[in-house]
């Protein structure tokens, strides 16, 4: 076998081994690896996220896990002018990079919050929809997560997961329905296939 197939296959290990530890033992992303939120994103677009989530002006929101802002400043622009964006993660250094970002295009009706998505620092029935793109999948109590999206989450109102194959902590679609079914959720809508998807749930 030739020194450039081995090193090939070498490295393919490598990069299986870090995505099946990384899938076995979740966490957010780093801030300091955020060009993987900051890239564009195939499939799970901005504007299929508007066509499932259906923001109205005038609504509050909540978003766990905006990254950099990469849905989160065309949420808050569709929003405007009396809605609200709440946007939570438990890194610092993400938070504020999207208010940074928020500022330079004059948006101003999105709140940070630092917490974790396990013990959501809001009170009952606050929103009238919530959102997490390539989030669920990082948080080590899925379930616990998804209970805590339909208490601050307004009845009927809505919860979507979008999803993105090969993304190591990927929640396919059957998964997260069993899931939210757990949670006292229902699956309303799906966007997508196999490689992708955007989920509506009813709280």
């Amino acid at each position: 076998m030739g020194a450039a197939r081995r090193l090939a296959l070498l490295g393919g290990a490598a990069v299986l081994g870090a995505a099946v530890w990384w899938r076995r033992n979740p966490s957010a992303c780093p801030y300091s690896q955020r060009f993987w939120v900051e890239a564009p994103h195939p499939f799970i677009t901005r504007e299929r996220l508007r066509e499932i989530l259906e923001p109205t002006p005038g609504e509050r929101l909540l978003e766990v896990g905006p990254g950099t802002g990469y849905y989160s400043l065309p949420v808050a622009d569709w929003l405007a002018p009396d809605g609200r964006l709440d946007v939570l993660d438990v890194q610092q250094e993400m938070l504020d990079h999207t208010l940074r970002r928020a500022q330079e295009h004059g948006i101003e009706n999105i709140t940070p919050a630092r917490a974790d998505a396990r013990e959501l620092p809001y009170p009952d029935d606050g929103f009238d929809g919530a959102y997490l793109v390539t989030v669920l999948g990082e948080i080590p109590d899925q379930d616990a997560a998804l209970r805590e999206l339909r208490r601050v989450v307004k009845p009927g109102g809505r919860i979507v997961v979008g999803e993105l194959f090969g993304d190591p902590h990927m929640v396919t679609h059957s998964a997260l329905a069993k899931r939210a079914s757990a949670a006292g959720l229902s699956v309303e809508r799906k966007l997508g296939g196999s490689l992708w998807h955007f989920t509506r749930l009813q709280a």
